[in-house]
């Protein structure tokens, strides 16, 4: 089916590795121009290098999103190759770090807040005006199951992510009826926040007393996943391509869970 996405403009916040790195390649693959933002310099070129044609535009912009300066100059930077127009903002930039709340400093507590809410909230701020100038527009937010079902050893994300849900209600509400906001809501997926060092699976390895693999496993069953692995980051991709098209012109204010089954309450 044609997705309408074809040079369309989609900013992604947090593109330069995982979920969206693997939402950058899904958007590209439907024609879509990008504008990337990410702190990591080295991991936005490379991606950049990767997705670049002759046909399509993939702007960047090196900023610290836990900011608001950070925010508004990184999206003043990444469309200004556009002429600061935008189709669709995906705000997906976030820290995740397993530790029991009598752990979780007041500094965390700030830090986790500015990064997984507030650059969304000011992100989406940001944008909103040009959106409503235009008559159109879709912002996606990629909350977590967590935000519904938290877990003990992520006090500070849970909480951020569940405001991460209010927030997208609240602009769903607000916004209609011509532009949509929608949130994702991944469970535990396979990306650099798990594997890389001193990641989730380092971490939960301390905790569980196991190999950080072994651990990994453990959780899950602690958690009684039913697809029993790991997400890949181009499934939560897939899905924030399908909230951003005409297919899901009908789709606003939702909370899409792409889990493997972890939350199984009826709402």
């Amino acid at each position: 089916m044609e997705s309408g996405l074809n040079k369309k403009v989609v900013l992604i916040t947090g593109a330069a590795s995982g979920i969206g790195a693997a939402a950058a390649r899904a958007f590209a693959e439907e024609g879509a121009d990008l504008a990337l933002i990410d702190v990591n310099e080295q991991g936005l070129v490379e991606l950049a290098n990767e997705l670049q044609g002759e046909d399509r535009v993939v702007s960047l912009a090196v900023a610290d999103l836990a900011t608001r300066e950070g925010v508004e100059r990184g999206i003043e930077e990444a469309l200004a190759a556009y002429d600061s127009h935008i189709d669709v903002l995906v705000n997906n930039v976030g820290v995740c770090i397993a530790r029991s709340f009598d752990q979780t400093t007041d500094d965390d507590w700030l830090h986790t807040w500015n990064l997984n809410f507030m650059s969304y909230q000011r992100a989406s701020a940001k944008v909103l005006p040009r959106m409503r100038a235009q008559g159109s527009g879709c912002i996606i937010n990629n909350a977590s199951d967590l935000a519904r079902q938290p877990e003990s050893l992520f006090p500070d994300y849970a909480a951020a992510k569940a405001a991460v849900l209010s927030l997208t209600k609240c602009l769903a509400l607000e916004e209609g009826p011509h532009i949509r906001v929608n949130a994702v809501a991944p469970g535990p997926i396979e990306t650099p926040l798990w594997t890389s060092p001193n990641g989730l699976a380092d971490r939960l390895a301390l905790v569980h007393h196991l190999p950080p693999q072994v651990a990994v496993s453990h959780e899950l069953r602690l958690r009684r996943l039913p697809l029993g692995r790991l997400g890949r980051p181009e499934e939560v991709a897939n899905v924030m391509v399908f909230l951003a098209t005409d297919l899901a012109s009908f789709v606003t204010g939702s909370v899409w869970g792409i889990d493997g089954g972890s939350i199984r309450s009826l709402c």
